[in-house]
C-alpha cells in the first residue's frame, strides 16, 4: 500500500506566517476585514492540529504516510536514483 500522502507542515507555516505579517496588517483600517483574517488564521492553524492528529493516529494504527510538496507523485526511491544519476554524469565520451 503507497504511503498516505499529506501536506507538508511547510505549507501551513507559510500561509500563517504571510496572512500574520502582511495581510493582517493591511487590514489596520478595515475591521471587518482584519476579523476575517483572524478567523481564516484560526482555521488554518486547527488545520494543521488536525493533521498531525491524523499523523498521530496513522503512526499508532501502523498507517504509512509522506509529507508532500506538490501534487507530483515522486516516489522517493525513484527521485533518489534521478538525483543520483544527475550528480554522477555517465563517463561515456
Amino acid at each position: 500500500m503507497e504511503p498516505l500522502p499529506l501536506p507538508s507542515h511547510v505549507h501551513y507555516e507559510l500561509l500563517l506566517q504571510l496572512l500574520e505579517r502582511k495581510t493582517l496588517s493591511a487590514t489596520n483600517q478595515n475591521p471587518m476585514l482584519r476579523e476575517q483574517v483572524q478567523q481564516l488564521i484560526v482555521t488554518l492553524r486547527k488545520a494543521l492540529a488536525q493533521q498531525k492528529h491524523l499523523e498521530a493516529t496513522c503512526q499508532q494504527t501502523y498507517v504509512l504516510f509522506e509529507h508532500r510538496w506538490s501534487l507530483n507523485n515522486v516516489h522517493p526511491e525513484k527521485s533518489s536514483d534521478l538525483l543520483a544519476s544527475q550528480s554522477h554524469p555517465s563517463e561515456e565520451t
